[in-house]
C-alpha cells in the first residue's frame, strides 16, 4: 500500500517539473495537448448540456413548489441561481468529467503500463509524464473551468425558459433579479471548485493507470477504483470549498 502512495508522490512531483514548462516546443507534444483540449471540451458538451438544462428545469420546479406556499415565487431565479453556480454547476460538471475523461485516463494508462508502452518509450528517450499525463492534466485544467460556466450557462437559461413558460413569471425579471443576485464572487469560487476537481479527477486517474500490472483485468478494476475514488475526492474538496465560502462571507 505504501508503493501506491510512493507512486502518487513520485506522479505529483513529476506533474509540478512540467508545470514550469507547460507547453513544450516539440511539435508532437503540442499535438498531445491540442488534441486533449479538443476531446475532453467539445466531446463533453453535448452530455453536459442535456444534463445541466435538465437541472435548471428540477430546479426552478422544485423551487416553485416550496416557494409557492409562501407567496415568495419571484425567488425561484435567486435559488435557481446561486445554487447553479455555487454548488451544482462545479460538482455536475465534475462528475461527468470523472465518469468520462477520468476512467478514459486509466483506461489508457493502465493498458499501456500492462503491455509495457511506458516502458518503450522511456527506452527511446521520450518522457512519459510530458508525453502521456501532462496534456491530460493541462487540459483538464483549463477546459473543466469552461464547461463549468457553460452548465451554469446552460442550467440558469433553462430555469429561466421553464419559468417563463410554465410557472409565467417575466423573463425579463427572472434575469434581471438573477444578474443582481449573484456577484463575481460566487462565479470566482465555482471556478475554483473545478479547477481543483479537474486536478483531482486527471491525478487520480493517471496515478491508477501507472498502477495497474495484472493484466486485462486490473484495467478494469483501476477503472472502477479510480471513477470511486474521483467521486470521493470531488465530494470532499466540494465540502472544503464550500465551507471556506460560508467563511470568507
Amino acid at each position: 500500500m505504501s508503493g501506491d502512495w510512493d507512486q502518487l508522490a513520485w506522479l505529483i512531483n513529476r506533474l509540478l517539473d512540467c508545470a514550469a514548462r507547460p507547453f513544450p516546443r516539440k511539435p508532437y507534444l503540442r499535438w498531445q495537448i491540442w488534441r486533449h483540449f479538443a476531446w475532453i471540451g467539445f466531446g463533453s458538451l453535448p452530455i453536459i448540456t442535456v444534463i445541466s438544462a435538465c437541472l435548471g428545469v428540477i430546479l426552478a420546479l422544485q423551487a416553485a413548489q416550496q416557494l409557492e406556499k409562501v407567496g415568495a415565487l419571484s425567488y425561484v431565479a435567486n435559488l435557481v441561481g446561486i445554487s447553479i453556480i455555487n454548488a451544482l454547476g462545479p460538482l455536475l460538471t465534475a462528475l461527468i468529467l470523472s465518469g468520462r475523461a477520468g476512467a478514459a485516463f486509466t483506461a489508457e494508462i493502465a493498458s499501456m503500463k500492462i503491455s509495457e508502452e511506458i516502458d518503450a518509450l522511456e527506452v527511446i528517450g521520450v518522457d512519459a509524464v510530458r508525453f502521456l499525463i501532462w496534456p491530460k492534466f493541462l487540459a483538464m485544467l483549463v477546459m473543466a473551468p469552461l464547461l463549468t460556466v457553460w452548465s451554469d450557462f446552460v442550467g440558469i437559461l433553462a430555469g429561466g425558459i421553464f419559468s417563463s413558460t410554465v410557472l409565467e413569471l417575466s423573463a425579463r425579471g427572472y434575469y434581471e433579479q438573477t444578474i443582481s443576485f449573484l456577484d463575481l464572487r460566487n462565479l470566482f469560487f465555482g471556478l475554483v471548485k473545478s479547477v481543483g476537481f479537474g486536478m483531482a479527477i486527471t491525478t487520480i486517474g493517471c496515478w491508477q493507470g501507472l498502477l495497474a500490472k495484472e493484466g486485462a483485468v486490473d484495467v478494469g478494476s483501476r477503472t472502477t477504483r479510480s471513477v470511486v475514488l474521483s467521486i470521493f475526492m470531488i465530494v470532499l474538496l466540494d465540502l472544503f470549498f464550500t465551507a471556506l465560502l460560508y467563511t470568507v462571507h
